[in-house]
């Protein structure tokens, strides 16, 4: 398979038998040894027992830690461990982790996010209430490094159900994070796996199912994602190269959304991302003091999209710049 594959990875479809777990949590981790002790005990806490959840860690070789021996150490035989024989990238482990897959849910849980109690009742609860929806999801919460919460997102609506007009508001914007959402497996045999970038692949796979399916939601907080340093150091943020891969997911949805609508959403998006990407420049000023890659940054923003509101953010960028105040 190829790094990054240019089409969606195909998942082997897996025979409904009644001895097939409901859930498999497939936690995919690279060098985030630090985070997996919460993700992994965050999980654990629920209760779920062997026959009704998988627990599985996907190791794309990681070197920061003995991951094997920490999953033995947490999970004392409950969680399962399998590590790629070299880094395949996270697009391909993501296909590995469907690929081993066994129940009829799925859900992908990155080894440095969490669940709260109640997660994986309250989501099966609504897939047992909404058998039609291809994928559930639940409101989530940002922590930081140390697992302090900053801020909950805000919900898509206020009670328990089907999503209106979803494919819309999903086709705008990146609204899911992996930890909160859990698909069923036979949708991604039907549909392929992550593919084509690597940063915004998950908002590609979400707007792909909501073309196909009804997606259901809950405006419960039962999921925390985590930021950290590291969201913003690598090179594809400090230079401002996620914009590229962001601007081919909206090339790659344009085909779900309906015809009269696409233009217009796509200037959205652009003006979302757009303004989005400044907020970034600022934490690259403060966190690097580099002008040369907030320049970067501002350069690939502004060929994405301008407005007047844009380029005030811009000046005042290039003002703490000049005066070299943080």
């Amino acid at each position: 398979m190829e790094r990054i594959p240019s089409s969606p990875p195909f998942i082997e479809p897996l025979p409904f038998t009644q001895n097939r777990p409901f859930w498999s949590v497939m936690i995919p981790v690279y060098n985030c040894a630090q985070y997996l002790t919460e993700t992994l005990e965050s999980v654990l806490e629920q209760g779920v027992d062997s026959s009704e959840m998988q627990i599985e860690v996907i190791d794309d070789a990681s070197s920061d830690a003995d991951v094997e021996a920490l999953v033995s150490r947490v999970g004392k035989g409950r969680v399962k461990y399998f590590r790629q024989e070299q880094n395949v990238g996270s697009l391909c482990n993501f296909a590995t982790c469907i690929n081993r897959a066994q129940g009829q849910v799925v859900h992908i849980l990155h080894g440095d996010d969490r669940v709260k109690k109640g997660y994986y009742n309250k989501l099966s609860e609504l897939f047992q209430r909404h058998p039609e929806a291809g994928a559930v999801f639940c409101r989530y919460t940002y922590i930081n490094e140390k697992g302090h919460r900053l801020h909950d997102r805000r919900p898509e609506m206020n009670e328990d159900g089907i999503l209106e007009d979803w494919l819309l508001k999903i086709g705008e914007y990146q609204r899911v994070q992996y930890a909160a959402i859990a698909v069923r497996r036979d949708v991604y045999e039907a549909l392929g796996g992550f593919y084509g970038v690597t940063y915004g692949e998950d908002w590609e796979m979400w707007v792909r199912i909501a073309y196909h399916y009804p997606i259901a939601y809950t405006p419960e907080v039962l999921a925390e994602y985590r930021r950290h340093a590291n969201s913003i150091s690598g090179q594809k943020f400090v230079k401002g190269y996620y914009l590229k891969d962001l601007q081919s997911v909206m090339g790659y949805i344009q085909h779900y959304l309906p015809a009269e609508k696409r233009e217009h959403l796509l200037k959205k998006s652009k003006k979302f991302y757009a303004h989005y990407s400044m907020r970034v420049a600022n934490k690259v000023w403060h966190s690097s003091h580099n002008k040369v890659d907030v320049h970067q940054q501002v350069k690939q923003t502004l060929s994405m999209h301008s407005d007047l509101l844009l380029y005030w953010k811009v000046a005042k960028i290039y003002v703490k710049m000049l005066i070299n105040r943080r």
